[in-house]
């Protein structure tokens, strides 16, 4: 029986859950926002820290020509190290801050005017968008792919 939880544990079969909760909307004038994780288990687990980070996914191009790329835009680390017993759950709240990243596109935008417009022309040319998501990982001492939970947000 030990030998089946162990690879149960590894796997992160009936392991901790993990729950995030973020605004759907983010201000980008705010810069910081805040949340937070519910952690659960079937089994008990040794959680060492939770991770929560904002990317962005940013992607140019159209067809075969389209690129997409991710950066963090922020993240908050919490040192959890505790134990949490069969059943039992933990909140867990966060406050993350980040710095958003502007294309030269998009730096021409702000400017306004005719450098304005080179910049909006230059962003639909080079077809580019932003999505945004938020992602929990729970460091758990027993599990090769530790548990995480996604969100996509928009930042307005």
């Amino acid at each position: 029986m030990g030998f089946f939880t162990s690879i149960k544990n590894k796997l992160g079969i009936g392991g901790v859950k993990v729950v995030l909760e973020v605004p759907g909307q983010i201000e980008k004038s705010s810069k910081t926002f805040n949340g937070k994780v519910t952690l659960t288990t079937k089994s008990d687990q040794q959680v060492i820290d939770l991770e929560v980070k904002l990317v962005e996914k940013y992607t140019t191009g159209r067809g075969e020509e389209k690129k997409t790329k991710e950066f963090d835009l922020g993240k908050a680390k919490v040192p959890c190290n505790f134990e949490i017993k069969t059943g039992e759950t933990k909140e867990i709240p966060f406050v993350v801050n980040f710095e958003l990243l502007k294309s030269t596109n998009d730096e021409l935008k702000e400017k306004g005017g005719v450098m304005g417009g080179i910049g909006k022309l230059g962003s639909f040319a080079n077809n580019e968008k932003s999505e945004y998501y938020v992602i929990a990982t729970a460091d758990v001492k027993s599990a090769a792919l530790d548990p995480n939970d996604i969100k996509d947000v928009k930042l307005v």
